[in-house]
């Protein structure tokens, strides 16, 4: 099957400050993030990607165009609003200070499937609509690509989260022990019995393997060898709780 490389946002002003940013416009990569995005660029640059998706909110694109600029050929960039954040409603542009006093805020820490946030969307809805998308182009990429093709999804960080939860089959209430932090990476390969969570959050470490590994395939017994050793004939495979708040 093909890969997804799952990439995070490089850090915004609004992660900066603590405020939940959301759908806001105009919330843009600060130093920090591009300096980040860059790295991650570099990362990837070994990496011949055949297709770049992006949320649209200009913190994505930036991070997404970063990719870009550092790949040898010009993979297709599409725009992908499944892939937006989370609609927070309510909770958008208020800092993370204030909201950790609502009622709410134990639910997104305890039983995340059942929040709906005032004036926005269910976690359950973002989920769902961020893993139809995710798995529909990976389809896509592998029918016009073949398998072994690496594209990459920029995405926000409960979004990417809520992709990884599906992934690794646990239930959306278990989502919030797995940390995706600004211009990480983390990878996926949808096999025919199951996906295969190669990685994850990870923020260092060469990519270039990634040209050379297998389709997903059986899992080996005892764990494999690893990027660069013997691997089965079936396949081969990479590298293998607090409060959190809502990752823009």
């Amino acid at each position: 099957m093909a890969t997804v490389l799952l990439v995070r946002h490089g850090r915004t002003t609004a992660n900066a400050t603590g405020v939940l940013a959301g759908r806001t416009g105009g919330v843009a990569l600060d130093d920090v993030g591009r300096d980040q995005a860059a790295r991650t660029a570099a990362r990837l640059a070994s990496v011949p990607l055949v297709a770049v998706v992006t949320s649209p909110l200009e913190r994505c694109r930036q991070t997404a165009r970063a990719l870009l600029d550092r790949q040898d050929g010009r993979p297709d960039l599409h725009v992908e609003h499944a892939l937006t954040e989370c609609d927070y409603g309510d909770w958008q542009g208020r800092t993370l200070a204030a909201l950790a006093q609502e009622p709410l805020w134990r639910v997104v820490q305890s039983q995340p499937s059942a929040v709906t946030f005032p004036g926005g969307e269910s976690m359950a809805a973002m989920q769902a609509r961020a893993v139809a998308a995710v798995r529909r182009h990976d389809a896509l990429v592998e029918a016009e690509h073949g398998r072994g093709a690496v594209w990459a999804a920029v995405s926000h960080g409960d979004v990417i989260k809520s992709v990884l939860a599906d992934a690794l089959g646990l239930h959306l209430d278990l989502f919030q022990r797995i940390g995706v932090s600004p211009a990480s990476v983390s990878i996926v390969r949808y096999g025919p019995d199951r996906p295969d969570v190669v990685a994850s959050n990870t923020d260092g470490g060469e990519l270039g393997w990634l040209r050379a590994a297998a389709p997903a395939g059986d899992a080996p017994v005892g764990g494999g060898a690893g990027p660069g050793g013997a691997a089965p004939e079936s396949g081969a495979h990479g590298p293998g709780e607090q409060d959190r708040a809502p990752r823009s």
